[in-house]
């Protein structure tokens, strides 16, 4: 009793007996619901799925009878005198390309009773069979070919689907893999400046304190090699100077540990003493960033584009600037030298690795010349777009 009172519920919503074919093309069997209870809560939930189905195709019905009802009424009153045979094309058009063949080749049929009917029902004598004849082969035929180009634009629209899924599939692949290649890279960097820094260095720093010590041993005996010696000493501490500023700018033990700020005040700090300009960093508070990995970028994009104006621009002063709002987390090296060249064919493998490294936290990265002469570089982070890739990481 309870199974036929499910059939009973099931065929007045779907409107479809079993082993039939649904509205969308899908085949419906009622057996697995009929075996189910009444108060089921996989009965419920498939009632709630197909109820929407069954108002819409209900709406459509009315709406295509009410089309067929006015051109029939217009038909009765024109009479013989004009012909509205193509305007029931619409009301057919309707209901095949949104529920399908049958639906269509019904309506076909409606529509054909409802021009006999407004031609007997408007006085003309005689119908002639021929008339309907070629009346229904035009409509079936419209039909099937409505319907033929419905069916290819599903299956256009559903490659179309396809292929965009497929896509955002490979670029989240590639995206997790650029990821995957920064972080070793990252690590690799990390790994070659603490060897340059507590192996090379130190070996070097052992080497000038023993070349010292020989230097002194030799001015205590007054022999004339000392010269050769301060030399000597001077070389090797020359070399020191040099590991330290290379294993700096491969390893930033100040990102590490003390957060993005203080890195880029080290940063600053280093350049003026390398390189004798004077080069500056500002910000509008105590910025905090969270993602360790939008910080080491941030820090390799700054160090690169003052590197660039130190060494490109002649520029005689350089800003590193970060600031913050709500929204965004601002990064700017600013300076006086020489600006963009005129012509610039290839770009350089600095900026594509500054590009690189922005595309890297999602940041939005560019170029600009100032208006009183010299370049300004700058790459800006959304604050969700940081949190997300937090996440991701």
């Amino acid at each position: 009793m309870l199974a036929t009172s499910s059939q009973r519920l099931a065929f007045s919503l779907g409107g479809s007996e079993p082993g039939s074919v649904s509205g969308d093309g899908r085949p419906f069997h009622m057996n697995s619901i009929a075996t189910m209870p009444i108060g089921s809560g996989e009965l419920e939930r498939r009632i709630q799925l197909r109820w929407p189905r069954v108002l819409s195709r209900i709406g459509l019905t009315i709406i295509c009878l009410l089309c067929v009802a006015m051109l029939g009424y217009f038909d009765y009153v024109t009479g013989s005198e004009q012909s509205l045979l193509l305007f029931y094309l619409l009301p057919i058009s309707l209901a095949t390309w949104f529920e399908g063949l049958g639906f269509g080749l019904l309506f076909s049929a409606i529509s054909i009773v409802a021009w006999i009917g407004s031609d007997i029902v408007a006085g003309i004598p005689t119908v002639r069979v021929w008339n309907v004849a070629m009346a229904t082969t035009a409509y079936v035929v419209f039909t099937f070919l409505l319907h033929n180009l419905r069916t290819v634009m599903r299956d256009l629209d559903q490659r179309v689907r396809d292929r965009t899924q497929a896509l955002r599939r490979e670029m989240a692949e590639r995206e997790r893999l650029d990821r995957e290649i920064a972080e070793v890279a990252n690590r690799e960097r990390l790994l070659l400046g603490q060897e340059l820094h507590d192996g090379v260095c130190q070996h070097l720093t052992g080497t000038a304190l023993t070349a010292q010590t020989l230097r002194q041993r030799l001015a205590a005996r007054g022999a004339p090699e000392v010269a050769q010696a301060d030399q000597v000493v001077r070389y090797i501490e020359d070399g020191i100077d040099m590991s330290r500023n290379l294993a700096r700018g491969l390893f930033s033990p100040e990102l590490e540990a003390d957060g993005l700020m203080v890195a880029l005040h080290g940063l600053a700090e280093n350049m003026s003493e390398r390189s004798g300009i004077r080069c500056t960093f500002g910000s509008n508070g105590v910025i905090s960033v969270s993602d360790g990995n939008v910080a080491t970028q941030l820090h390799r994009i700054a160090q690169e584009a003052t590197m660039n104006a130190i060494k490109h621009s002649q520029a005689r002063q350089v800003e590193i600037r970060l600031e913050e709002s709500e929204t965004e987390l601002r990064l700017e090296v600013a300076d006086d030298g020489v600006g963009l060249p005129k012509i610039r064919d290839g770009k350089g493998l600095g900026l594509r690795l500054m590009q690189h490294g922005a595309a890297l936290i999602g940041a939005e990265f560019r170029v600009e010349e100032n208006p009183d002469g010299g370049t300004t570089v700058l790459c800006k982070v959304n604050r969700n777009a940081e949190a997300k890739h937090e996440q991701k990481a």
